[in-house]
């Protein structure tokens, strides 16, 4: 029990110290006036995946998940927010969030049907892991890029280092709670993150990129 509560808190800190490298995004872009080349679908699965989370939290009674995607979601509503008062995509920012919104209307009420507790966690917790794994998958967008031009510039090192982490912690917190849909999701994300790290080895970069957030549990 000590150790789970002590994994939790560091864990939980970890989170929302990462999830906070989307404000300081935010903040460049609200400086700069301009999103820039910087895509919104971290922001948008970011915002998804939170609010999954933060409802599997509520359905297992976990206050350690509740906690981290209460601000991890508050944080990227912000970031979105944010994101589209400056881009000049508007419509297009406009259907992801409404995508994502309907998508997560869609679980909630599918979940709510399920009269079973244990079906209902199973259920939300398959859907979540699959958004998490594709929120962990993002900075894979550049990957071909990274091949291509033999350089990793164009990848988040601090960012891909930060989420190995998070997601070896919750790695392990997954296993003391004997709980695959945050082994299964977590385990996948530090296995992606590695490989992304290994490209800083094979492509060396002379300046460590910064750019979006990625995620969670």
């Amino acid at each position: 029990m000590l150790l789970k509560n002590i994994l939790a808190t560091s864990a939980s800190i970890s989170t929302i110290l990462q999830f906070s490298t989307g404000l300081v995004t935010a903040r460049k872009i609200a400086k700069n006036k301009s999103t820039g080349d910087i895509s919104s679908f971290p922001f948008i699965s970011g915002l998804l995946s939170t609010s999954l989370w933060l409802k599997y939290g509520f359905l297992i009674e976990d206050n350690s998940l509740v906690l981290v995607n209460t601000i991890g979601a508050s944080m990227f509503f912000f970031c979105v927010a944010v994101f589209f008062i400056y881009s000049i995509k508007k419509a297009s920012i406009a259907r992801q969030f409404l995508l994502c919104l309907m998508i997560l209307i869609i679980v909630l009420m599918r979940i709510h049907r399920i009269d079973n507790l244990e079906e209902s966690r199973k259920s939300l917790g398959l859907i979540s892991s699959g958004v998490t794994i594709l929120f962990f998958a993002s900075p894979f967008t550049s990957l071909f890029h990274v091949i291509k031009v033999k350089s990793t510039e164009s990848l988040p090192f601090y960012l891909i280092a930060s989420t190995f982490v998070v997601s070896l912690q919750w790695l392990v917190y997954g296993v003391i709670l004997e709980d695959s849909f945050i082994q299964i999701p977590n385990f996948i994300g530090s296995l992606l993150s590695l490989i992304q790290l290994s490209l800083f080895v094979i492509y060396p970069s002379k300046t460590p990129s910064k750019s979006y957030p990625s995620n969670i549990i």
